[in-house]
Formats: structure tokens, sequence, C-alpha cells
């Protein structure tokens, strides 16, 4: 528990330091965040609930935490949260689809002899459950990559008010080039450092590459991190195009 506070001390006195009042806004937004998450998961305890619409009210707060708080009203935190909403329900869809004919809804047969002691009858869709996983691990960078787009072509417009809006969306196309690879990079180390257990597991028991591949438990974490990349790259040509409509027809 010690350790815990002096991290997060550590944590915030570097972003006070380097970000000043965003960075204070940025290390509450965590909290926040994870109170939203929390109150998600509480819900979706309730057998009558659709994880999906709770999910997808959590996801509307968070951008609103993430966009809105962080990076305070404007034009850019406006067209990036249209983006990431609109972004996020067209994924949506997608991964319904996908993790319906995959399969990769509850458990796995490795986890059979952990679960075995507990009652599985529970009365959860546990597709739902998956497609609400997914689109909670992808907001983040979702939302993130929309920021990232509207913040520069805010200040392209601003600097050329006369550029018109196919030069303007040209621009966010371009700028949304040079961070997808470094976007779904992350994207991709994130998911399988925090699943490096898994592999090593996997390995224990003696896998052939063929047996992971159709693991349960490998492919729900592949199906995630494309989707994930698929959002990312998705969000860009929107945020492009939202931010280029309303900042040029203001003009």
């Amino acid at each position: 528990m010690n350790a815990l506070v002096v991290l997060a001390a550590i944590l915030f006195i570097l972003m006070a330091l380097i970000g000043r009042g965003k960075g204070v806004r940025s290390f509450l937004a965590i909290f926040f965040n994870f109170i939203v998450i929390f109150i998600a998961v509480i819900f979706m305890n309730d057998p009558n609930a659709n994880p999906i619409i709770i999910t997808l009210v959590a996801c509307i707060f968070i951008s609103v935490i993430n966009l809105f708080y962080i990076n305070e009203v404007s034009k850019k935190t406006k067209t990036a949260f249209i983006a990431t909403v609109i972004s996020t329900v067209v994924l949506l869809l997608f991964i319904f689809i996908i993790a319906d004919r995959a399969r990769i809804q509850g458990f796995g047969e490795e986890e059979i002899q952990e679960l075995g002691m507990f009652s599985l009858h529970i009365g959860v869709d546990f597709v739902k459950i998956a497609v609400s996983v997914i689109i909670m691990s992808t907001i983040g960078a979702i939302t993130d990559a929309a920021i990232a787009i509207s913040s520069p072509m805010r200040e392209i417009h601003y600097h050329n008010p006369d550029i018109s809006r196919q030069d303007l969306f040209k621009s966010g196309l371009s700028i949304g080039k040079d961070i997808l690879g470094t976007s779904t990079n992350t994207l991709f180390f994130a998911f399988f450092g925090s699943y490096l257990a898994l592999l090593i597991w996997f390995k224990d028991l003696s896998y052939s590459a063929g047996e992971i591949i159709n693991s349960k438990i490998f492919s729900a974490e592949m199906i995630t991190i494309l989707c994930a990349g698929i959002g990312v790259t998705l969000v860009i040509p929107i945020t492009s195009w939202i931010t280029a409509y309303f900042l040029v027809a203001r003009k």
C-alpha cells in the first residue's frame, strides 16, 4: 500500500510540474475514470441490465472527462467528442458481429480448474460482456487519436484561416497517418505486455503454435488488439472530416 501511495505521489508531482494545471486535471481524471468504470461494473451485475448500453454510457462519460475536463470545452474538443461517439457506435456494431461469430465469450478450457467451484449460471449474456470489454479497452485510444488530430487541425486553421475545407481535411489525414503507426504499436505492446504471463502459461502447458492461436483466451486478446487498431484507424478520417466541416463552415 505504501508503494502505491509513493508512486501516485511521484506521478502527481511530475504531472503537476510538467503539465501545470492540465497535468493536475489529467491526474484527477484517472480517478474519475476509475469511478465511472467501477459504477459501470456494479450496474452490469444486474441480470436485467444491458451491458452494451451501460458500456456506451460509461464511454460517453469517459470521453467527457478525457476531452472536456482535461482540455476544456473548445471547438477541437467538441469535434473530437463527436468523432469519438460516431467511431465507437460504428465499431460497436462491428465488434458485436465478430464476438458472436468468433465465440470468444465466456471462459476457456484452461480456466475450468480455477472456476470449478463457482456456478456459471449467473444470468449474464457473455457475448455482450465480451463486446463491452473490447469497447472499454478501445475508448481511451480512440479519444486520444481524436484529440491528437483535431488539435493540430485547429492550429492549422487558426494560422491559415483561408484554407479550404478539402485542404484542411487532407491535413487531418496527413496528421492521422503520422500517429497511426505509433498508436497501433502502443496498443499492441500494451496488451501483450499485460498478458505476457499468458504466453508463459501456454509454454508450461506445452501448447503448439496451432493450439495457442485457436485458444479462446489468446483469440479474445488478439481480437481486442485488432478491434482497437480498427477503432483508431476509423477515427482518423471521421475526426478529419468533422473538424474540417465545423472549422471551415464557421469562417
